[in-house]
């Protein structure tokens, strides 16, 4: 398909500036180097994917082996390409699957639905370089990328870097790193595998990826049992099927805050049920403005969301596949699942044999270990947004530094910038980014004309 970790291509002097870095060969990656690859037929243009593991399309959200973990949004809106909408459905069509367009795919299935529509369009202009970018220099109009070992070079980079791991936990001021049998984390599923067949495990958390924990703690022993703990005990709701009707809610006009935004859900909510329309119906149609209501909430009103209805809206927004949640409920009714509130200052770690760390991914990049996002910082490349949700940027995707000024040359793609866009985690809207920031960067590579 590729070139593995071939030495960079240089520009003569007469040459435009042709050389992108994407650091991160995840689902954010993969969907930017697409729409480069696919938008572009120069065939001066060299596009290297850096990825640590050196395989592509995988991530966090995507590198699980457990083919029970679903993904949670429908099969017809996971394409890699917003105007072919059927491009995953005919994948799995030509893979021999007969795919419900509004069925859950496994996550691992999505992985390889990644690489091989990646491997579609890759040709001489696509290499892999598998090792961790560790440091990005400014130099001159471009930048070096430095690994361990070697050193590359590129006119324009592309931050793909998806999720953090998660924050460390601590009680009462303590660790919890020390405490045996505590796993940091909760995608290491030969860990989790590995545990006795009769655990007791605490899964701090109960978002997704708790889920997927618990379904892999529990389906692989009938003899373990799980306590799923957060602050507020809210489990995500389940999808159910389809209605045919949809729900396309008026967003009002002028100055927005997250109390009128709540009130403004909540009565449409209402009205779509005087309707006979579910809430579920709602919220979907929301999505399509979420970006732009987030732009319009001031930085003191988004705090107020965060702060008062941050978790009620994503255990509505981010649901369970049917199947999954019927899993988790058949758990719960045997007595080997509990949820429980209030966090772990309710928990009896002492009589666990494992606790997990399902919290979330860390997005204050202040606070973070990962080498490259340390390194940004002290060269003032990257800074936080003011929520601490990911790193500073404009709607359009350029990274903002610390000077509060858009970096010539520097992007990013995905979770990362959650701050700016609230809606950025999901395939629909990464899609959506890669193929702004692909135009963005095939801009700055064009030649000059006469």
């Amino acid at each position: 398909m590729v070139v593995t970790d071939r030495a960079p291509v240089h520009a003569g002097a007469d040459a435009r500036s042709d050389r992108i870095a994407i650091i991160g060969g995840g689902a954010s990656g993969v969907l930017t180097a697409l729409q480069l690859l696919s938008t572009s037929t120069d065939s001066a243009l060299r596009v290297t994917v850096h990825e640590a593991t050196g395989v592509l399309g995988r991530g966090i959200a995507y590198c699980t082996s457990d083919p029970r973990h679903l993904l949670n949004v429908r099969a017809r809106h996971m394409s890699a390409y917003a105007d072919v909408p059927s491009d995953l459905l005919d994948w799995a069509r030509r893979a021999g699957r007969d795919p419900d367009p509004l069925g859950f795919l496994p996550r691992m299935e999505y992985s390889a639905y990644l690489q091989d529509t990646l491997a579609d369009v890759a040709d001489h202009r696509l290499t892999i370089s598998a090792g961790r970018v560790d440091d990005v220099v400014p130099v001159g109009d471009g930048f070096e990328l430095r690994t361990r070992d070697r050193v590359a070079t590129a006119d324009t980079v592309v931050l793909a870097y998806g999720n953090q791991a998660p924050q460390p936990l601590v009680v009462d001021g303590a660790d919890l790193g020390a405490l045996p049998g505590y796993l940091p984390n909760p995608w290491d599923l030969g860990a989790i595998r590995a545990l006795p067949d009769d655990a007791d495990v605490v899964v701090v958390g109960t978002s997704l990826t708790a889920i997927d924990t618990v379904i892999t703690l529990l389906a692989d022993s009938p003899h373990r049992r799980a306590v799923m703990v957060s602050r507020h005990g809210l489990l995500p709701h389940a999808h159910i099927e389809q209605q045919s009707t949809a729900w396309v809610s008026k967003v009002p006009a002028g100055p927005l805050t997250a109390d009128g935004i709540a009130a403004f859900v909540r009565s449409q909510v209402g009205a779509a049920r005087s309707h006979g329309v579910d809430w579920r119906n709602v919220v979907d149609g929301l999505r399509p403005a979420t970006q732009s209501i987030w732009a319009r909430l001031d930085l003191d009103e988004r705090r107020r969301f965060l702060a008062t209805y941050v978790r009620d809206w994503e255990v509505r927004r981010h649901r369970m596949a049917p199947e999954v949640a019927d899993r988790i409920a058949g758990y719960r009714q045997d007595g080997r699942l509990n949820v429980a509130d209030g966090g772990l200052a309710g928990v009896d770690l002492d009589r666990a044999d494992a606790v997990v760390n399902c919290t979330g991914p860390l997005t204050d990049i202040s606070r973070t270990d990962d080498p490259l996002l340390q390194a940004l910082q002290r060269r003032g490349l990257v800074a936080p947004d003011p929520l601490r949700l990911g790193l500073d940027s404009t709607p359009s995707g350029q990274v903002v530094g610390a000077d509060g000024v858009p970096v010539p040359g520097l992007y990013a793609v995905g979770p990362p910038r959650k701050g700016t866009l609230w809606e950025s985690t999901a395939i629909p809207e990464i899609r959506t980014q890669a193929a702004e920031v692909a135009r963005l960067v095939l801009g700055r590579t064009a030649p000059a004309t006469v």
